[in-house]
């Protein structure tokens, strides 16, 4: 019965500790990812929102600072030329337009400067005069195509033949005279090298993914790790309707997918160069933050069910064991109560036969113990219950067990002990407790005491046992009591 209790007990336990981690676990959980799945959403919004739109437009102004540098520089230029007279003397001044050419270079920092009058086609840098321009010439192409457009400047990419052949980014600006005539194109470059430094510079600082393209959608200029050179971003996985939407739109701000990570896009049109400027973003970065406080919370919350399944183990663990003491222990005397004794016993047979000890049983019960009652009350009774305890307590060893067997009753358990000296030490406690002096209200009590004892026989059952060494105490009550009787 006990063991069968003990494991109810310990399974229910279990079960209490389970649903409580469950339900915490679960409610740490639940809360955390709430929590992280509401920031997630807040610094998405904020990065397509806020974020990516105000750093394109601090690009944008960089970008007139420093791409659209060549057009300012260029138009000066066209404005410069038009009124000098080296059109009208170009072959005799090369040395001023040289010089002037040079100036340009040095002031501003720019890969190449150039001029071409319209009426010798010779192409000036700043070392003088290079070359004459030809028609059927594939790699001078781009002077005859500005001298016949409408508007005043066009940006394109070309190979500077004058530098090593290096792709370059050139502001080709047409020069009017005051009758708004061609007279000529002037113009800078920038190595496209530079441009992307300039772009590598921006995305470091701002932490951002930095390209142009056209308004076909073909990337023209992007930073050195970017992976987008030559490519159209119609063509890429996921930028498809960005690139839709901010031709549509001009502007605006986009996510997608791509390679499992959510990406922002904020597209700008640039109607200077004609091209759109975008400005990527993942959330990789800016979640990391937010992802480091979820793993930490989730690491809190899990310390946090530990700690109150720790505390909550101590609490049940001691309650539990305050339950056992009430359970198996006599509230008036201290003393292992008839339960505990039903088990001790058990334990008691297995242990004196697995060592071949004797073993024997003594049964007391307090004389005519109600006339106490009825004379001096339940409180007087009550205190010599005790009294008879402590006194029987001291009368054994240490290895033998007393127990309250209820009401007047107590029952020891004699390890080690044969029926003749379980017999003796019976009558010790009845010549002990009629010596005793019992008192209540400074009146004495007579007490006595009778006994049965009982030894164990092999095979036989903790009931057979007790039925016999009952039968002795009842004998002994029978034949004038203050006595002890032997069972058979």
């Amino acid at each position: 019965m006990r063991i069968a209790d003990e494991n109810g007990i310990v399974t229910d336990k279990r079960k209490l500790m389970a649903w409580l981690a469950l339900l915490l676990g679960a409610g740490f959980i639940v809360t955390s990812f709430a929590s992280y799945s509401v920031s997630r959403d807040a610094i998405r919004q904020s990065i397509i929102a806020n974020e990516l739109p105000l750093t394109s437009k601090n690009v944008y102004l960089e970008l007139q600072k420093d791409l659209m540098q060549p057009l300012l520089i260029s138009s000066m230029m066209a404005n410069h030329v038009s009124r000098n007279d080296w059109i009208a003397q170009s072959e005799k001044q090369s040395g001023q337009i040289g010089q002037f050419l040079r100036e340009v270079r040095s002031s501003y920092g720019v890969a190449t400067s150039f001029f071409i009058p319209a009426k010798s086609r010779v192409y000036y840098n700043a070392h003088g005069a290079a070359r004459r321009l030809r028609p059927d010439a594939p790699g001078d192409a781009w002077y005859f195509r500005v001298r016949d457009m409408q508007t005043p400047y066009e940006i394109n990419f070309d190979y500077d033949q004058d530098n090593h052949d290096l792709l370059t980014f050139f502001a080709n600006y047409r020069v009017l005279d005051d009758k708004r005539n061609f007279i000529g194109v002037t113009g800078v470059g920038l190595t496209v090298e530079t441009i992307k430094g300039l772009i590598d510079d921006y995305q470091k600082r701002y932490d951002r993914k930095v390209y142009f393209t056209n308004t076909h959608g073909s990337v023209i200029l992007s930073g050195s790790d970017s992976g987008l050179a030559g490519k159209n971003i119609r063509e890429l996985t996921g930028l498809e309707a960005g690139a839709v939407h901010a031709q549509v739109l001009r502007d605006g701000s986009f996510q997608y997918s791509r390679d499992d990570r959510l990406n922002f896009l904020s597209a700008w049109f640039i109607p200077e160069l004609n091209w759109y400027l975008f400005v990527e973003k993942t959330d990789t970065e800016a979640l990391l933050a937010t992802r480091e406080t979820f793993r930490a919370n989730l690491i809190i919350s899990l310390a946090v069910t530990a700690l109150v399944l720790l505390l909550t183990h101590i609490v049940i663990s001691r309650y539990q064991r305050r339950l056992e003491v009430m359970a198996t222990t006599d509230s008036l005397t201290g003393l292992p109560n008839r339960r505990m004794f039903e088990m001790l016993i058990k334990i008691a047979i297995s242990g004196a036969e697995r060592r071949r000890e004797s073993l024997a049983i003594l049964l007391l019960d307090i004389d005519h113990f109600k006339s106490v009652n009825d004379r001096y009350g339940h409180l007087a009774g009550d205190s010599i219950i005790r009294d008879v305890g402590e006194i029987s307590q001291r009368l054994l060893r240490d290895s033998d067990i007393l127990c309250r067997w209820g009401g007047e009753e107590y029952a020891a358990i004699l390890k080690g002990c044969d029926l003749d000296n379980a017999r003796l030490l019976a009558e010790k406690f009845c010549t002990t407790i009629r010596r005793h002096d019992f008192r209540h209200g400074g009146e004495p009590i007579t007490l006595t005491v009778s006994c049965g004892v009982a030894q164990y026989n092999a095979n036989e059952t903790p009931g057979q046992w007790f039925w016999r060494v009952d039968s002795a105490l009842y004998a002994a009550k029978k034949t004038g009591r203050n006595r002890v009787c032997a069972a058979a």
